[in-house]
């Protein structure tokens, strides 16, 4: 995957309650994470909408160059982070995927993309009280007139450091275009679950 310019900002620290502002003095990975972050997203997005979730390990560059010198000429080896897609994830709910999972002490993060549903407030309130099921919930925004689609994508280091990036897609009416978010706010509990894996 093609690395992105590297960001002017870095990420912020998952805590128990939210994503905190990191101090001045980021890590080089930390400072790298959100444009992994955009390199996943682009990689996703090339292959078009109506995907499933797709996780990806973050291995610092030089780690996976020392393990494999042949994927030198493939990589961008000035990027401090190099984004690994790995298999399928198994169907089923997204919580119950993520709690098998373990990575070696070679990955230093990971990162996951998801198609989401969103709806306004007023939206939302207009379905009055959404069915405790999680699928039974998607379901019933997914049919609502005035729903947002979007690509999410969450990614996290060890040492607690998230990033965001949410891609709207295109709609009709208002949302004829495609706009990209960036803000760790956007999914703290899903940074929150992908740390867990990472411990």
């Amino acid at each position: 995957m093609k690395t992105p310019p590297p960001p002017t900002t870095g990420g912020q620290r998952c805590e128990d309650d939210r994503v905190s502002e990191e101090p001045p003095h980021l890590s080089v990975l930390s400072q790298a994470l959100p444009a992994a972050a955009r390199e996943v997203e682009e990689f996703v997005a090339a292959a078009g909408w109506d995907q499933r979730p797709q996780l990806f390990a973050l291995v610092p560059t030089p780690t996976l160059l020392a393990s494999q010198p042949d994927l030198a000429s493939q990589l961008d080896t000035q990027a401090a982070l190099t984004p690994v897609a790995q298999e399928e994830l198994p169907h089923g709910e997204l919580d119950a995927a993520l709690a098998g999972i373990e990575w070696p002490d070679a990955v230093a993060g990971c990162a996951l993309a998801q198609e989401i549903v969103m709806l306004t407030p007023e939206a939302a309130a207009g379905l009055g009280v959404l069915p405790d099921d999680p699928v039974a919930a998607r379901r019933a925004a997914a049919g609502h007139p005035q729903r947002r689609e979007g690509r999410l994508v969450a990614a996290v280091l060890r040492e607690g450091v998230g990033a965001c990036v949410l891609r709207l897609r295109a709609g009709s009416g208002n949302d004829t275009q495609e706009e990209v978010v960036e803000d760790p706010q956007l999914a703290p509990n899903l940074l929150r679950a992908l740390l867990e894996t990472l411990r």
